[in-house]
């Protein structure tokens, strides 16, 4: 019961706090005749729907924004994480893809403790024994090879473009990491994060 108290809280607080934008007058739900694309960013959003304008299918749609995430939001997006998908063709055949990320072949269940058992602070989450292995570009390349019309370059080319030419950070993200301190600890993170 507790954590279910916590989640509806949150859930709440999240809801109250959502800008009017957001909240449309009352949170209606928001239907489209024959697509719709919504990622936590906008122009990852813009790029699976430029996959929808070009004749491409949902998966097409869902790789393409995917990647562009990866540029744009990489704490939702990231190229070193991993994810689920869930796919249902036309004919009523659903596919369902694990690309989650996993821990190395050499890990163990006791990596991030001392000689005496003890958890070492930290260690599962800096370092190079904190990374998993990627899944996320592996799982995006299934699903479009398997699944999409347009081609791996074509789904990919709105995140390249982000990439090569950059974009506008919002206000908050630009502050964000102005005041990370996991980006402050190193000096290159620091200089390329944050201004110097």
């Amino acid at each position: 019961m507790k954590y279910f108290l916590r989640a509806f809280v949150l859930t709440i607080t999240v809801l109250a706090a959502a800008p009017v934008s957001l909240a449309g007058g009352g949170l209606h739900p928001v239907r489209a005749q024959h697509g719709m694309v919504v990622s936590i960013h906008e122009l990852a959003s813009q790029a699976g729907v430029d996959m929808m304008e070009a004749g491409g299918n949902a998966v097409d749609a869902a790789v393409a924004t995917g990647f562009a995430l990866a540029v744009v939001h990489p704490e939702a997006g990231n190229l070193g994480g991993g994810g689920f998908m869930l796919i249902r063709l036309a004919s009523g055949d659903t596919h369902f893809l694990d690309f989650r990320e996993t821990a190395p072949g050499r890990a163990t269940a006791n990596m991030y403790q001392d000689a005496q058992g003890n958890v070492i602070p930290q260690m599962s989450r800096l370092g190079y024994k904190a990374v998993g292995v990627p899944g996320s570009v592996k799982g995006l390349v299934y699903a479009e090879r398997h699944f999409g019309k347009l081609g791996l370059k074509r789904v990919m080319t709105p995140a390249m473009r982000l990439a090569r030419e950059g974009f506008a950070l919002s206000w908050g993200a630009a502050r964000q990491m102005s005041r990370d301190p996991g980006l402050a600890r190193f000096a290159d993170s620091r200089r390329i994060f944050q201004n110097g």
